[in-house]
C-alpha cells in the first residue's frame, strides 16, 4: 500500500521581503500555517515534514496537527532544506510531495491531482500556461520570440517516488549541481515529469502586495465564490 508524505519547505530568511514571509499574518495567522493545515486535512497524506529556519515551533506544530511527524531546521539552499525533509521521512513512505510553505492557498484539489499523477508516472509537476509573448534578448536587443505553446509556470506541489527523488538528489550532490526546483533534479537524471493542470490562485508570496491578494481569494474561498 503506498504511503505519502510531503514535505513543507519554508527555510527562508525573506530579505527581499523584509521580514521571514513565511510567518509573515495572513487572515490573522502565519502563511506557512495555512500549507501545513492543506496537507495535514488530506486523506491522502500519512505524515508532514516541515522544514523551518529552526525547530523553535516545533512543539506547538506537532500539537496542533497530528500527521506532522518532524520540523526540521533549514539549510543554506533550498535544495539543502529540502534533502534534510527527506531525510526525516519515514523508512515506508514511498511517494513524496514537495510544496513551497508560502504558497498558503493549495487546494485539495490540486493536491490530488499531483498524487494521482505522480503514482501513475512516477513524477509529476502542476503548471499554467504562458499567456504573455515572451522574448528573448541579448545586450537589450530582442533576437528573438519564443513558442509559448511549449512554455509553462511550474507550481508545487511536486510529486515524485521517493527513490527516484532520492537518486536525484544523490547525483545532484555528486555534481555539485543545485537546481531551481526538485523537478529539474529529476529531469537531469533522466526522470520523465508529468505535468497536471495548475491553479491560478496558488500563488507564492513572494512581495508584501501578494498577501493582500491572498487574502481576498481566501475570502472568496470561504464564501464559496
Amino acid at each position: 500500500m503506498e504511503k505519502i508524505a510531503a514535505i513543507i519547505v519554508a527555510s527562508g530568511e525573506g530579505r527581499r521581503f523584509g521580514q521571514a514571509k513565511q510567518f509573515a499574518p495572513l487572515a490573522g495567522r502565519p502563511v506557512v500555517d495555512w500549507a501545513i493545515e492543506a496537507f495535514a486535512r488530506h486523506p491522502q497524506i500519512d505524515e508532514v515534514v516541515i522544514v523551518l529556519p529552526d525547530e523553535s515551533r516545533a512543539e506547538e506544530i506537532k500539537s496542533r496537527w497530528s500527521k506532522v511527524k518532524a520540523v526540521v531546521r533549514g539549510g543554506k539552499e533550498r535544495q539543502d532544506s529540502v534533502s534534510r525533509g527527506l531525510e526525516a521521512l519515514s523508512p515506508e513512505i514511498t511517494l513524496v510531495l514537495v510544496h513551497d510553505g508560502v504558497r498558503p492557498l493549495v487546494k485539495a484539489e490540486l493536491i490530488s491531482r499531483v498524487i494521482e499523477a505522480s503514482l501513475e508516472a512516477g513524477a509529476a509537476i502542476p503548471v499554467l500556461p504562458m499567456e504573455d509573448t515572451v522574448k528573448m534578448a541579448e545586450g537589450g536587443i530582442v533576437t528573438r520570440t519564443v513558442n509559448r505553446e511549449q512554455l509553462f509556470r511550474a507550481q508545487t506541489p511536486q510529486g515524485f517516488r521517493k527513490k527516484l527523488l532520492e537518486e536525484a538528489f544523490a547525483q545532484a550532490r555528486k555534481d555539485g549541481y543545485y537546481g531551481s526546483d526538485e523537478a529539474s533534479l529529476v529531469e537531469r537524471i533522466g526522470g520523465r515529469i508529468k505535468i497536471v493542470p495548475g491553479d491560478r490562485t496558488n500563488i507564492k508570496i513572494t512581495r508584501p502586495e501578494d498577501l493582500k491578494v491572498a487574502e481576498v481569494w481566501l475570502n472568496e474561498s470561504r464564501c464559496g465564490l
